[in-house]
């Protein structure tokens, strides 16, 4: 489970790019963090994650706080970034090893796992190539893999499918049900809505910082209109908020 607690942040004082946001998200549960660009999304993931700070509130991966117990917090914790070029100067197989020593996978399992996972992923051929080789797609697919590795119970993924072809596409969002099933936390941003409105048992919509709606997508339909894709319910409710502002 994920709380999010009134967290708060701000880059230049008095200006909060994140807003007082609260926030659930249950065992077994996918949940879909949309917004527009600038939005806010990024942000919020990165202090659930602690790579930034809260001003204000905390955020508790199964009842650790990332603020008072970050080591035990971020051990129950697979992030995928938005941006997949890290650890360019590593072979593929080195930064696997690399993360399967932070995470203490025993090596009968790690090199069962780094092979079925690879050739999953189509990337076993290449493991022996240094990441800054790889083409976006590439990095994106080991990056993954190494979330995947350690079996985490959450994860956080931060527009997983960009740079994806349609097979890892396909494989990624498979594991992400099977993960949820078993119990577990996916809670992920994405900007392609019919990949959201498959996918998610629930939704949370953020704009200009602040979460402007929480719940299924059946929920939004009634608050908004019956009938309609997620889509235009996004682009509706994204719209009103404009005008609020």
């Amino acid at each position: 489970m994920i709380e999010i607690k009134k967290i708060a942040k701000e880059y230049q004082k008095g200006k909060k790019v994140i807003d007082d946001i609260n926030l659930e998200i249950k065992d077994g549960e996918i949940f879909g963090f949309l917004g527009p660009n600038g939005a806010g999304k990024t942000t919020t993931i990165k202090m659930i994650v602690g790579i930034l700070e809260t001003e204000e509130g905390d955020i508790f991966i199964d009842g650790k706080s990332i603020r008072k117990e970050p080591i035990e917090a971020k051990k129950k914790i697979g992030f995928v970034s938005d941006n997949p070029d890290m650890f360019l100067k590593l072979k593929g197989i080195e930064f696997l090893n690399f993360v399967a020593d932070m995470y203490e996978v025993p090596r009968e399992i790690r090199e069962k796992r780094i092979v079925d996972l690879s050739k999953e992923f189509g990337m076993y051929e290449v493991l022996n190539e240094k990441i800054q080789n790889y083409s976006h797609g590439m990095r994106q697919k080991i990056i993954i893999i190494s979330v995947l590795l350690h079996n985490p119970k959450n994860w956080i993924l931060d527009e997983p499918l960009t740079g994806l072809d349609p097979k890892s596409a396909f494989y990624l969002k498979n594991k992400m049900k099977e993960h949820a099933k078993e119990n577990n936390v996916i809670f992920f941003s994405t900007h392609i809505l019919e990949v959201a409105e498959k996918l998610c048992d629930r939704i949370g919509i953020i704009n200009h910082g602040k979460l402007i709606f929480v719940g299924t997508q059946e929920e939004l339909k009634k608050e908004i209109k019956e009938n309609a894709s997620l889509e235009d319910l996004f682009m509706e409710i994204t719209k009103d908020n404009e005008e609020d502002n």
